[in-house]
């Protein structure tokens, strides 16, 4: 995006944003200079594997979302969706069925902005604006209520949205509410930053940039990765595996050889279904 474009109603373009950030590593053009130069930094203290853990978060969504409708659903809600990229998720799960329904969700302004290319124009897709910290007004909203049938089967997508919410917004809580509106036969598809394998100097840089943008960060370990499918069926990363958590870019991997590197290792992820 161009230093003398004008930023959309509601967006400080002096200020950065995760949702923007993404679209930059995604080589998107949605984006500031303030984001960019916060982006080459948090590259530069990761040694380039940021931008390769965004782009293993990234293939984990889609294979995630893929999966679940080639096993049956019908009906997405993909919480923290980010800026339009290629293969949205609308696009992965409609190549399934046609019919498929997904509900975009976000509280960056800059996503509403351009919800025109986020969404088919057919009424099988809907952007909400809202936070996920308060799931009594999301799941309320009438455009959301008005795609999607709670009573029948939802994939949940929460990918590299909850390392911005804190310990006291309570994210394990919040899962747990979410998938508690769904319907058994639902899936939660999850995704989050940890700094289990990383540098502590890296890890300090990226808190403390973070800092200075619209959101914290917030890494959690393994540990806590795994508490968010509390009371799901874990399902394996790939034919032959056990139920697990596992690193980012392996799960769905068609070459886990290839897939293991060190920025997939920075994002945990798994997939779990509502009994």
């Amino acid at each position: 995006m161009s230093e003398t474009e004008v930023a959309p109603p509601g967006v400080d373009p002096t200020i950065p944003s995760p949702a923007r950030l993404y679209d930059y590593y995604l080589g998107g053009t949605h984006n500031f200079r303030v984001d960019r130069d916060m982006a080459d930094k948090l590259q530069a203290a990761t040694h380039g594997d940021l931008k390769d853990a965004v782009l293993a978060n990234r293939g984990f969504h889609v294979r995630a979302a893929a999966w679940m409708a080639r096993h049956g659903i019908r009906q997405f809600l993909d919480i923290g969706s980010g800026l339009p990229t290629q293969n949205n998720t609308h696009q992965t799960v409609q190549a399934v069925d046609p019919a498929t329904r997904v509900v975009y969700v976000d509280n960056d302004p800059m996503v509403g902005a351009y919800a025109n290319m986020l969404l088919a124009g057919d009424g099988t897709t809907a952007l909400v604006i809202a936070d996920l910290r308060d799931p009594d007004a999301l799941l309320a909203s009438p455009r959301l209520r008005e795609i999607l049938d709670l009573g029948r089967p939802v994939g949940v997508m929460m990918t590299a949205v909850l390392h911005f919410v804190a310990d006291d917004a309570g994210p394990w809580d919040l899962v747990s509410r979410y998938m508690a509106a769904v319907a058994p036969g639902s899936y939660l598809a999850l995704s989050h930053g940890t700094a289990d394998k990383m540098d502590p100097s890296a890890i300090r840089t990226g808190e403390d940039l973070y800092a200075r943008s619209t959101s914290n960060v917030y890494f959690r370990s393994r540990e806590q990765v795994e508490r968010f499918f509390a009371g799901l069926e874990l399902q394996p990363p790939r034919q032959g595996t056990r139920p697990a958590v596992s690193y980012a870019g392996l799960w769905g991997a068609e070459d886990p050889s290839a897939a293991d590197t060190d920025g997939s290792r920075a994002i945990y992820c798994g997939l779990g279904r509502r009994p």
